[in-house]
């Protein structure tokens, strides 16, 4: 107790320290505190906009105060105490990396501030606005503000919005994105919405064949004269636009160079291939003709289309093999308005080698490193295909575990072959900017528990990937294998099954075989930052051997186990759901984030229960941090002293059905630290009780089984990866007796047995959701 009253004392003199920076100023000058600004009129402005106008004309205002955390200026308190007169040195790079000079009242311009706050009222409509600035002060103090009236007067409104009525192409053209237009009748004037107007039309006009046109050719006049502070708009396209912006332009023809470098000056047209509607200029044959069908969107005879045009230079960069494609367009006009396209492909090194090592979290949410050797071929049969073929080992230790579990060896090697099209009988076409692909994936994995056993995994699968936008994404693969075989197994293991007949022990050593499709969609637009509100959805549904089980007469119940090549398969239905929401608050970065897992697995026929490398686990870094990894569930199932005193480490419990919820603040503390404070729940399940499992089974009184644990954290945003730091306790333990689960009341931070026993700590690399 004694060592926190001296932390506490220490915190209180530094922030003492840091919020007395003034004493450091030059005589006679205050420490500018920020400016404000009030609309001394808010009876004529509705309550929201007023509120919006008041943020957005204080961003405006210049110079910005002193950066503060809960009222003290850190920076400022940086710079005072490393300020100094040498060129190098500690102090010197403190001073200038993490220091902040002070911000003064003298530096402030009232009047230029007035005038761009007029400025930008004008253009939000209030065309009668006036501003006036004064610095405020309280008595004695050496702070000052700025405080900025305005008034900001009647707004104006749209009274009619009028476009082109002549009959040219253009003029024709420009009023048919009438109907989508950012400007309606009865909306406050708005500069900045007249502008993304302009920019507007301009994209809908080069969907049209306007190649040329400009948005700089569109004059948007506008009659204030009105009554009632109503404005007239009109929009109207400049006299003096040239001939060429007035054109509609189509593409004549295309050509593609797969093997272009700075040094290439000639057009090498005479040894152009065609391929269906574009050209190839390849002389050394390194990419074959059909490989650009899904690249290149536009054709000849077409309207020039911009939206294609960029979707098509995406996917010349999504085949893989290119580094860089450049873009050029030829006006070949003899009579008619005509375009020739020529695509400039720089590829990439053919081959690589690439060894890396890096921190990894895996399934089982333990904490370890990770050695990877991959080779990679980008063109291997001069189609874009990518074959990788890669070799790793791990180690892998949880962090923060109290049972004394054993580490974890991984040896694997995972072929794979990625074709950019889809393989099939059948022509699919896509109309997105992504590539389709076609995907067949392999690997052996021999898992090492140390002193326990070793497993040996195959897997393999064959499947497509496709994504009609930046937001959604779609993933079937129509075979999934595994096969997982027990190498060798322990005595000691052996001999805690037996002794402990625990049934955990069991499954993880089983035999396992499955072989079916499954299908993933995922939706996200978490990329949009600019958005208050994000969502990340990921759907995946899993079938083994389903087909084969009903034609066999496979029922495992009934006595009836059927088996290939001697091992039992496994029969099963898996639906599995992720969703997250993320809601950012204000500009400085701050974050809630929510997540819900919810997962089922349904075993019929050959299988009574999931196989183990297909159930759910739950506890660890990225689930309910208040409990070790695998340690928790299934349901209010607590392992009997008979089958823990048989053994020195606890079993990795498993379930067929998952509840998981998770909610996170994430406030930005400083530089590159944020900080966390969260609360998890949930729990897995078995489909079918088990005797030896007391209480394992999902019922009507699930919810009284959930868990939940709550914490706070740290982490490190180094751009290049998160360093995450939790530190975590359980509130509610389902494995306790009915009326004993809520934990609360027995929270000591002072008793060291307590922490040992509740206190649990995560490292971990990344966000857990």
């Amino acid at each position: 107790m004694t060592k926190f009253k001296y932390i506490l004392i220490f915190c209180v003199v530094v922030f003492a320290s840091a919020c007395s920076t003034t004493k450091y100023l030059p005589a006679g000058q205050k420490l500018y505190d920020g400016g404000e600004v009030k609309i001394a009129d808010k009876d004529s402005i509705s309550k929201n906009d007023a509120k919006a106008l008041t943020t957005d004309l204080e961003g405006l205002l210049r110079p910005k105060p002193n950066t503060k955390i809960l009222g003290m200026r850190y920076k400022l308190w940086v710079y005072y105490k490393t300020l100094t007169n040498k060129q190098r040195g500690i102090k010197q790079w403190l001073n200038k990396k993490f220091g902040e000079p002070p911000v003064l009242v003298s530096a402030v311009d009232l009047p230029k501030n007035s005038s761009i706050l007029k400025n930008r009222l004008q253009n939000k409509g209030f065309f009668n606005a006036q501003v006036s600035g004064d610095t405020v002060s309280k008595k004695g103090s050496r702070v000052a503000k700025a405080v900025y009236t305005a008034q900001a007067g009647p707004a104006y409104h749209y009274n009619k919005v009028g476009f082109p009525t002549d009959f040219n192409d253009l003029d024709t053209a420009v009023a048919g994105t009438g109907k989508e237009s950012l400007l309606k009748v009865g909306d406050r004037f708005d500069l900045d919405v007249i502008k993304a107007e302009r920019v507007r039309i301009d994209a809908k006009l080069k969907e049209k064949g306007f190649f040329y046109f400009s948005p700089d050719y569109l004059i948007m006049r506008y009659d204030s004269t009105i009554a009632n502070h109503k404005v007239d708009m009109f929009v109207t396209v400049k006299p003096t636009t040239p001939d060429q912006a007035r054109w509609i332009y189509s593409i004549r023809n295309i050509y593609v160079y797969p093997r272009y470098n700075l040094r290439d000056t000639s057009v090498k047209l005479d040894s152009a291939e065609r391929y269906r509607w574009y050209n190839v200029i390849d002389p050394r044959k390194t990419v074959r003709p059909f490989t650009f069908k899904n690249a290149v969107l536009l054709r000849p005879g077409e309207v020039y289309n911009r939206t294609e045009h960029t979707k098509s230079l995406n996917r010349f960069i999504e085949l893989g093999p290119f580094r860089y494609v450049k873009n050029r367009f030829e006006d070949v006009t003899p009579d008619s308005p005509l375009l020739d396209v020529y695509y400039y492909l720089t590829q990439y090194k053919r081959k690589s080698l690439q060894a890396e090592i890096l921190g990894r979290q895996s399934s089982a949410n333990f904490n370890g490193t990770q050695f990877n050797l991959t080779f990679r071929n980008k063109n291997t049969f001069k189609g874009g295909e990518l074959f990788q073929l890669q070799f790793f080992v791990s180690s892998d230790i949880q962090f923060g575990a109290r049972n004394g579990g054993y580490n974890v060896y991984q040896f694997g090697v995972k072929p794979s072959l990625s074709w950019p099209r889809f393989i099939s009988p059948w022509e699919f076409k896509t109309d997105g900017a992504y590539i389709p692909r076609t995907i067949l994936n392999t690997g052996y994995t021999l898992i090492n528990r140390t002193s326990l056993y070793n497993l040996n995994s195959f897997n393999a699968s064959f499947g497509y990937q496709w994504k009609p936008n930046l937001h959604k994404q779609h993933e079937l693969n129509l075979m999934e294998f595994t096969y997982v075989n027990a190498a060798s197994v322990s005595k000691k293991y052996l001999d805690s099954i037996r002794d402990t007949k625990n049934p955990a022990l069991k499954h993880v050593i089983d035999n396992q075989l499955t072989f079916g499709p499954s299908y993933s969609y995922t939706y996200t637009n978490t990329t949009e930052e600019y958005r208050t509100n994000t969502f990340f959805y990921n759907g995946k549904i899993n079938l083994s051997a389903n087909v084969l089980g009903i034609i066999t007469g496979a029922d495992t119940l009934a006595g009836k186990v059927r088996t290939i090549l001697g091992t039992p398969f496994n029969q099963y239905v898996k639906l599995d759901n992720d969703l997250r929401f993320y809601h950012r608050l204000g500009p400085a970065g701050s974050k809630i984030a929510a997540r819900l897992l919810v997962g089922a697995g349904i075993p019929y026929g050959n299988s009574t229960v999931m196989p183990y490398s297909q159930q759910f686990f739950i506890g660890g870094a990225n689930s309910l941090r208040g409990f070790s990894a695998r340690s928790l569930g299934p349901g209010a199932f607590n392992p009997a002293p008979a089958q823990t005193s048989g053994t020195q480490y606890l079993a990795d419990q498993s379930g067929d059905i998952r509840i998981e919820a998770n909610l996170e603040y994430r406030p930005k503390l400083f530089s590159i630290v944020e900080g966390a404070v969260f609360a998890d729940a949930g729990n897995i399940w078995l489909m079918r009780g088990n005797p030896l499992q007391p209480g394992s089974a999902f019922g009507k009184d699930f919810i009284k089984q959930m868990a939940a644990d709550v914490g706070v954290g740290l982490r490190f945003n180094l751009t290049v990866l998160v360093l995450r730091t939790d530190l975590a306790f359980p509130v509610i333990k389902p494995s306790l007796p009915a009326g004993q689960r809520i934990v609360i009341n027995q929270i000591d931070f002072r008793s060291a047995e307590w922490r040992g026993r509740n206190l649990i700590f995560n490292l971990a690399i990344g966000y857990p959701f």
